[in-house]
C-alpha cells in the first residue's frame, strides 16, 4: 500500500557515493567546473559506483537546463515489467531531502491511463539506478524536485517519456529528464563473452556494440537504439535511455551531444568491464 507522506530512506550500502554533503558538493564542484552550457532538456548517463561512473554522470546532470523538476527514469527491468514509480513525498539523501513531485506524478499518471503503470514495494525496493544520482541533483540542482520512474526496455518507454513532457505542459512546469543506464556488461562475470577476453573484446565492446547504441541516441532514433541495446545486449537499461529520448524529442529537443564515454576498465583493469556513456539532448 502507497504511504505518500513517507520518507524513502536511503538503501544502497556505502562506497557507492560519499555519504559527506561537504565531500559530495566537492567533489561534484571539480568534476562539472568546465561545463559550458546548462541548457539539455534532457540527459542519458551511467548509474554506476561513482569511483566508475560519477564524473561522467556529473556531466550530464549538471548540463541539465535550470528545471523545478526534474525526473530520474531507472532501469533494471525485464521487458514484461510495468512503468514504476516511486510514490513517496520526498527522498533521503546526505545531509537532508529532496522533495517529491507528487503533482507531477499525478498528471502523468493521467497521461498514461491506457497504460500499465504500478508503484515497487518501498520497504524493500533497492536498486542503484536512480538513488545513485539523487545526491548529484541534490547538490547541482538544489530547488528542483524529483520523480522517480523506472522505464522496462520495449518501445513503450517511448511513449513514457512522450507523456512526461505533456503532463509538464499541461502544468506549466520546467521538467528535465535523466535517462540512467550503464552501457555493455561485458565478460565471464556477466555472462558475455562473444569475443572472448582480452583486447580484442575491449575492442568490440568500445568500437562496435558500445558505439552503435551511442551512435543511435545520437541520431535520436528511439527504435534503433531500443534495438541495438536489446539484441547486441548494448545497455543494462535501455527503456530509462528511450523514455529521455522520448522526452526530449516531445519538448523540442533538435541535437544530441556525446559528453563522454568510458569504461570501467580504466579505473580497474578485468576481464569483465562496463562501459559507460553521457549524453546530452537540446
Amino acid at each position: 500500500m502507497e504511504n505518500n507522506a513517507a520518507q524513502r530512506r536511503l538503501a544502497l550500502p556505502h562506497g557507492w557515493y560519499p555519504r559527506n554533503s561537504a565531500e559530495i558538493d566537492s567533489l561534484l564542484a571539480d568534476w562539472t567546473k568546465n561545463i559550458e552550457t546548462r541548457e539539455a532538456k534532457a540527459v542519458v548517463c551511467p548509474h554506476a559506483g561513482w569511483f566508475f561512473s560519477g564524473r561522467l554522470a556529473a556531466l550530464a546532470i549538471a548540463s541539465l537546463e535550470d528545471s523545478e523538476t526534474i525526473a530520474i527514469i531507472g532501469g533494471h527491468l525485464s521487458p514484461g515489467s510495468s512503468i514504476l514509480y516511486a510514490p513517496e513525498a520526498s527522498f533521503e539523501v546526505p545531509g537532508g531531502k529532496i522533495e517529491a513531485d507528487q503533482e507531477l506524478l499525478t498528471a502523468l499518471k493521467a497521461q498514461l491511463r491506457d497504460s500499465e503503470i504500478e508503484a515497487p514495494e518501498p520497504d524493500r525496493f533497492a536498486d542503484n539506478c536512480v538513488e545513485v544520482l539523487l545526491p548529484m541533483v541534490a547538490s547541482l540542482h538544489s530547488k528542483a524536485r524529483i520523480l522517480w520512474l523506472r522505464a522496462p526496455p520495449r518501445h513503450e518507454s517511448k511513449e513514457l517519456g512522450s507523456c512526461l513532457a505533456r503532463a509538464a505542459q499541461d502544468l506549466g512546469r520546467r521538467v528535465a529528464c535523466v535517462g540512467s543506464t550503464d552501457l555493455t556488461h561485458y565478460g565471464p562475470a556477466y555472462g558475455f563473452t562473444p569475443m572472448g577476453v582480452g583486447k580484442k573484446a575491449e575492442r568490440w565492446v568500445t568500437g562496435t556494440n558500445d558505439k552503435a547504441f551511442i551512435e543511435a541516441l545520437l541520431a535520436m532514433n528511439c527504435e534503433l537504439a531500443l534495438t541495438r541495446a536489446v539484441k547486441k545486449d548494448a545497455a543494462c537499461s535501455p527503456g530509462a535511455a528511450i523514455a529521455a529520448l522520448g522526452f526530449a524529442l516531445e519538448s523540442g529537443a533538435s541535437s544530441a551531444k556525446l559528453l563522454g564515454y568510458s569504461t570501467s576498465l580504466e579505473l580497474r583493469p578485468d576481464d569483465s568491464f562496463v562501459g559507460y556513456a553521457a549524453i546530452a539532448f537540446s
